[in-house]
């Protein structure tokens, strides 16, 4: 008897349990903890860069008359250096992605301080000739690798200048050859092409680091010899047919501005 009212002592206190329990509210978790996604970076918007690299030009070259007509064959030669590059420009980046690429096209002007030294060689006489200066200006296009990375095409237009060659005899220790090449500018197209990386991981936002390589070819210029002497065009009014074309690599540290992004 004493165990049978033990054992309905016990079930009535678990049936009570279980009514109690039933009438309390269901229990409330504290809500788990996620870190918002980081922001996803926007290339529209303006950049200035600084930076430089090596490059090398070469030219064409034969001796006209006063006809224009080709009178020497053809001479190849050219010269190589460094250069410091100072750039300009703004991207826009569409907003949707076309054919599953995140698209980025700009704008951009640049100026190049060439010290690219060389020789121009003639039949009579040989040269110093340095590139010194050029500058371009044109469009690239571009995809997101990541949205941190963009590798891009370009190309526009460019102009190169090189300095006045005084030319001495081709002969070892022979003296000035009585006759220079004036300045000259040459103008001309250009086709690059490179990558951007963002240093997101810098406590300095918006800095990028570029590298290009670019290709430039310049139209044929005929430059009058001219007289050491008189400095005027010499009196066989022979010219010398110029072709040139240039190789550069530059890597730059950009900053970028922009007002869309992050």
């Amino acid at each position: 008897m004493k165990r049978a009212a033990l054992l309905s002592l016990v079930l009535l206190a678990a049936a009570s349990q279980l009514a109690v329990a039933a009438d309390l509210p269901p229990p409330v978790y504290a809500p788990v903890y996620k870190a918002p996604p980081p922001p996803v970076y926007n290339w529209t918007g303006c950049y200035v860069g600084g930076g430089g690299g090596y490059g090398m030009w070469g030219q064409d070259t034969f001796v006209n008359n006063a006809a224009g007509a080709q009178i020497t064959n053809n001479i190849t030669n050219g010269g190589k250096g460094w250069f410091g590059q100072g750039q300009v420009g703004c991207d826009y980046q569409f907003s949707t992605p076309i054919l599953n690429i995140n698209a980025v096209i700009g704008a951009f002007g640049d100026y190049d301080f060439d010290n690219l030294r060389g020789t121009s060689t003639t039949p009579l006489g040989v040269g110093s000739e340095n590139e010194t200066g050029s500058w371009s200006a044109g469009l690239r296009a571009g995809w997101l690798v990541t949205p941190r990375v963009l590798s891009y095409f370009d190309g526009g237009y460019t102009q190169a200048h090189f300095n006045q060659v005084n030319y001495s005899g081709l002969l070892a220790g022979a003296g000035p050859a009585g006759f220079s090449l004036a300045a000259q500018t040459y103008n001309g197209w250009f086709l690059g092409s490179g990558f951007e990386y963002s240093f997101d991981w810098l406590p300095i936002s918006g800095l990028f680091l570029k590298t290009e390589y670019r290709y430039s070819s310049y139209s044929s210029a005929n430059v009058p010899f001219l007289s050491t002497a008189t400095g005027a065009p010499v009196a066989s009014g022979n010219t010398l047919n110029s072709v040139k074309y240039t190789q550069m690599v530059s890597t730059e540290l950009v900053w970028r501005f922009n007002w869309m992004g992050y």
